[in-house]
């Protein structure tokens, strides 16, 4: 497939430089070698190729970046390799810790390191209170960079709802807000409470739900494997390109959903592998998917490279 002339990766379509969470930003998995180590210069190469093939930009240390085993030495250099690779402007962090000082520090590395704003969990060590939630994304906001407030209630059981983002927003803490949730509904709720607030799809699997509410970008996970097809599926989207959206959601829907799923990391990683990347091994305590698991991820993705979408 053929990168759409809108998916350059310059930067184009609703992305702007005092916005940079717009557009289409990988939350990049994160190539190991065999020992376990990290492949610097492959993750370098992957953050390249991804912006060539038309995505935005990156978000290293999330999830799916598996942050939570890195040390924090390695967790530096993720963020300084991707800035190297691509520019800052094109890379968001995820700056999520147990505490909120530690916080503050990645967001402040991540402002030294060049980058240009940062994506930010609630509290996760315990089920916070919503005034514990305020101090905390006041403090990582000192740090100076603008925060996208990542709200994920099935892992962290802390519910960023439509009324504390808007809070949130108010006081000037949070600028977007990565929507994990799955309830769709919320997008309406959240423009009417908080207008200026740029919603950006969480999860890949409601996608055409959340571009038809108007999002303004998405934190995408199947853009490692399939970046062409998946910034044209958002494109389309997002432009109200229905016919064009619907079929390239239904052909990609069958591996889109896995980024929901428990073993999203494992998945993604054996993803690439088949099309041709470097997708490898997870660090523990991620373990190996079972056979009836790879079966599945490797037939969808096999169909969706026979259907030209690799």
């Amino acid at each position: 497939m053929t990168t759409s002339p809108r998916s350059t990766g310059t930067g184009t379509g609703n992305r702007t430089s005092n916005r940079p969470w717009r557009g289409v930003l990988v939350a990049t998995a994160l190539p190991l070698r065999d020992d376990l180590s990290v492949d610097y210069d492959q993750y370098a190469e992957h953050c390249a190729w991804l912006v060539e093939n038309g995505c935005d930009g990156v978000v290293p240390n999330g999830s799916l970046g598996e942050y939570q085993v890195l040390t924090p030495e390695e967790r530096a250099r993720v963020v300084e390799t991707a800035v190297s690779a691509i520019g800052g402007s094109r890379v968001m962090p995820g700056v999520a810790a147990y505490g909120s000082a530690e916080s503050r520090r990645w967001a402040e590395q991540a402002r030294d390191a060049g980058c240009a704003s940062v994506m930010l969990l609630p509290p996760n060590a315990y089920r916070a209170d919503e005034r514990s939630v305020l101090a905390h994304y006041a403090e990582v906001a000192k740090a100076g960079l603008p925060v996208v407030a990542y709200n994920n209630p099935i892992d962290t059981k802390v519910d960023l709802v439509p009324e504390l983002l808007a809070k949130l927003h108010g006081e000037g803490y949070i600028r977007a807000v990565k929507e994990f949730s799955g309830d769709v509904r919320r997008a309406y709720q959240l423009a009417e409470l908080a207008p200026e607030l740029d919603l950006l799809i969480g999860a890949d699997d409601v996608l055409l739900e959340l571009a038809l509410a108007g999002a303004k970008g998405w934190v995408a996970g199947y853009p490692n494997a399939l970046p062409a097809a998946t910034v044209e599926l958002y494109h389309a989207a997002v432009d109200g390109d229905l016919a064009t959206a619907k079929a390239l959601y239904e052909q990609l829907h069958p591996l889109l959903r896995w980024d929901s799923k428990v073993e999203f990391v494992q998945a993604i990683k054996l993803s690439m592998d088949i099309v041709g990347r470097h997708g490898g091994r997870c660090r523990p305590p991620r373990v190996e998917l079972l056979p009836e698991q790879e079966a599945v991820i490797r037939s969808a993705t096999e169909k969706a490279v026979a259907a030209g979408l690799a």
